[in-house]
């Protein structure tokens, strides 16, 4: 499926309404030809669908889960971010990516902040699944992940133990990292995401209550053992290693270009 439900003509889920020249911050932005930049800016995010049917994944994660979390939650998020965008133009132009960035503030989050980045994070998450998705990595990742936990049996069970000893809500994540040049698992509480430590995101698991709850109660090690066997793209995984070869040099094995 893949849609965004906004505007077609939106470039990277960001709808950019009219222009105005926004005061300068200390991050990279797109700027509008100067003949637009005299009238109001507004940027409006569109909601994006998952790439598969809101009943694909069953029976490991339930049409219901899909409708509540995506149609609800992530829904919500979209409208809160748009609501703050709506009150000024200072944060126009920012792709997804770097309003995440731009609004954690070094730690000091901005009111913004929240919203975007869990805007991002169910992107991130639906396309980190697949029908008929667990089994093993392949072309390069499961060698890497080889590589950098020694086996692909203990950065299972290293992932896994980051999902169950998470405290609260948050999210467990695969990262490349950049000065490391490896693989690593990190969990994250509440919103945050490891793009705001410049980590390179591969695989991530929503651990907030309701990404799980109506399918699985309180049995968080069924519903993490649930992605892991049978939900997780290794395909995602394997584009987004790709992609991250052009940023960080690995050596071997090369991820191919999917």
């Amino acid at each position: 499926m893949g849609s965004v439900t906004c505007n077609p003509l939106a470039p990277s889920s960001l709808l950019l309404l009219t222009g105005l020249k926004s005061p300068k911050l200390s991050h990279s932005r797109r700027r509008l030809p100067g003949s637009l930049r005299a009238s109001k800016v507004i940027a409006y995010y569109g909601l994006k669908t998952p790439p598969y049917k809101l009943d694909a994944l069953e029976p490991y994660m339930s049409k219901k889960t899909l409708e509540i979390h995506w149609g609800e939650h992530h829904r919500r998020y979209v409208d809160g971010l748009n609501k703050h965008l709506e009150k000024g133009d200072i944060l126009y132009g920012y792709t997804l990516d770097e309003l995440v960035k731009a609004t954690y503030n070094n730690g000091n989050p901005l009111p913004e902040f929240n919203n975007a980045a869990q805007v991002w994070n169910h992107d991130f998450f639906w396309e980190s699944m697949q029908p008929a998705g667990g089994d093993l990595p392949k072309y390069g990742v499961l060698e890497q992940i080889e590589k950098d936990f020694g086996s692909f049996t203990n950065f299972k069970e290293k992932f896994t133990e980051a999902a169950l000893t998470l405290f609260g809500s948050g999210y467990v994540w695969l990262v490349l990292k950049r000065e490391e040049r490896r693989l690593a698992v990190v969990k994250t509480s509440n919103a945050i995401n490891p793009l705001v430590w410049d980590d390179i995101p591969i695989i991530s698991l929503d651990m907030w209550e309701h990404a799980y709850y109506l399918d699985y109660k309180n049995d968080k090690a069924k519903y993490v053992n649930m992605f892991m066997n049978h939900l997780v793209s290794w395909n995602a995984a394997m584009s987004r290693m790709a992609r991250a070869e052009a940023f960080v040099n690995l050596g071997e094995p090369k991820i191919p270009v999917a």
